[in-house]
């Protein structure tokens, strides 16, 4: 039985919504039960986009996922809004302000962008839950850090490339120089090391803050990839959010593999001409993060503290849509054994 505080039970018009949307962010959707611009019913799970938003085939679009689910199986009314250009911490903490005040619980930051922001409005609110994506820790006693070993599957992709490699160059593409995209190098780069001593691993990033682009500029990656690709790279990672579309793109052209990130892109409606491309994806499953999240208040037992996802929790991992990837044995038994030894702690895999 779901447990509804003062601030559930409050019927809120879908116009304030829209209105608190105007100043400090779009409001992408807003489903459920309502009418005549009313909102009907109990509120659930609300969540504020990262850099990219709904659309990015990748991380956002996960926690879209889980979001979805989480509508279908409570029944309940929930939100997403997008981000806006340019905005500060102060604009993303009044858009998870707003949805705490009009009853939504839990709320949801999409990405590291929101430490600041989640600890302000939990402060404010004591009594909804809220949730960040990604790495960083709040710790406060309704927050839930929902983070990932994301250097984990960027190890096995690293086995992936240096298994697939003809050339013996392969390619990271990181959106934003900082510490969490570190983690996908680092492991990346071990992974090549340790399965293929003589593979050179290129790396590039494609900015030093999120607010130049990194995460959302297709352009940018496709140009990273193309320089990498014209050094004899023929199988290029991307860790670059809406960025790495582009270092998809790069790969079709020039007919070299490229490895997905944090959904399985293969199976992405809108990289779809490319997926042939598309040898596989280091995936972290968000959207079960985000739905789980929401299951926890539903069950009226809410996640707090750090909630982390790897492989032993199967959180992390390869995706496996592409046949020729799949149906590759030797490649699959490398990865397999991978994994068993990062599981067992045989495989320390590095962070940085």
């Amino acid at each position: 039985m779901r447990r509804i505080s003062k601030l559930t039970r409050v019927a809120v018009g879908v116009a304030s919504l829209a209105l608190a949307a105007t100043a400090c962010g779009g409001t992408s959707s807003e489903s459920g039960n309502g009418g005549d611009g009313e909102s009907k019913g109990t509120k659930g799970l609300a969540i504020a986009y990262d850099i990219g938003g709904k659309g990015d085939q990748s991380f956002n679009d996960a926690a879209y996922a889980g979001l979805q689910k989480a509508e279908k199986e409570f029944g309940y009314k929930t939100a997403d809004i997008e981000p806006t250009e340019g905005e500060t911490d102060a604009d993303k903490q009044q858009r998870l302000v707003s949805l705490a005040k009009q009853g939504y619980n839990p709320v949801i930051g999409v990405g590291y962008a929101y430490a600041t922001a989640v600890k302000e409005a939990a402060e404010q609110y004591p009594d909804t839950t809220f949730g960040i994506v990604d790495d960083s820790t709040v710790q406060l006693k309704n927050v839930a850090d929902l983070v990932f070993s994301e250097e984990q599957a960027s190890y096995l992709a690293g086995v992936a490339a240096a298994k697939s490699t003809k050339t013996n160059v392969v390619g990271f593409v990181g959106g934003v120089d900082i510490p969490l995209i570190h983690k996908f190098q680092a492991g990346f780069e071990q992974g090549v090391k340790d399965t293929n001593s003589k593979a050179k691993v290129l790396t590039q990033y494609l900015t030093q803050t999120a607010e130049e682009g990194g995460f959302s500029s297709p352009d940018k990656g496709k140009s990273a990839a193309e320089g990498q690709i014209e050094k004899k790279a023929d199988v290029v990672y991307a860790a670059a959010g809406l960025s790495g579309q582009g270092v998809i793109e790069a790969a079709a052209a020039n007919k070299v593999w490229a490895i997905g990130v944090d959904s399985d892109q293969y199976k992405q409606e809108a990289l779809a001409k490319y997926k042939d491309s598309i040898l596989t994806s280091a995936m972290k499953d968000v959207a079960k993060a985000v739905y789980n999240l929401a299951k926890s208040v539903e069950d009226g037992k809410p996640e707090t503290g750090i909630v982390r996802g790897d492989l032993k929790s199967g959180e992390v991992g390869l995706a496996v849509s592409n046949p020729t990837f799949k149906d590759d044995t030797k490649l699959q038994e490398a990865l397999e054994t991978a994994k068993e030894k990062i599981i067992s702690g045989e495989i320390k895999v590095k962070t940085s």
